[in-house]
C-alpha cells in the first residue's frame, strides 16, 4: 500500500522516474478499488443501461491523471519520453511495445529524467 500512496502523492507529477514496483502496485490497487466500487454499483442497482455505475465511473476518473503520471514516470525510468504513449494509437502492436517498455528494468544511474529511484541519492 506504501507504493500506492507514493504514486498518489505525486498525483500529477509527470517528471522524474518511477520504479516498476511503484507502477505495478499503483495499477493493481487502483484496479482493485475500481473493481470493488463497480461491484458496489451493481449491488445497489446504480448501474445505467450501458453498464456504467456512478462509483466505478468516479473512481476511474479519479485514477486517470495519476495513472498517466506514473506511466510517464515509468517510461522515463527506462529513458523513454512520454511521446512513446502515441504508440497506443496502433491497436495491438503499440500496446505490446508499451508493455515491454514498462516491464524493462530501470536504467542504472542517472539519465535525462533524473536519478535512478532504486539507488540512494548521492551526496
Amino acid at each position: 500500500m506504501t507504493w500506492f500512496t507514493i504514486a498518489l502523492k505525486k498525483y500529477a507529477v509527470f517528471g522524474g522516474r518511477a520504479r516498476r514496483k511503484e507502477y505495478w502496485m499503483f495499477s493493481i490497487v487502483a484496479f482493485l478499488i475500481s473493481f470493488v466500487l463497480g461491484l458496489a454499483d451493481r449491488a445497489t442497482g446504480s448501474v445505467s443501461k450501458q453498464g456504467i455505475g456512478l462509483l466505478g465511473l468516479l473512481a476511474n476518473l479519479f485514477f486517470l491523471i495519476p495513472s498517466l503520471a506514473v506511466l510517464v514516470r515509468r517510461l522515463h525510468d527506462t529513458d523513454r519520453s512520454a511521446w512513446w504513449l502515441l504508440l497506443t494509437i496502433i491497436p495491438f502492436l503499440g500496446w505490446l511495445i508499451l508493455l515491454i517498455f514498462i516491464l524493462l528494468d530501470s536504467q542504472p544511474g542517472e539519465n535525462r529524467f533524473g536519478q535512478c529511484p532504486k539507488q540512494p541519492a548521492q551526496l
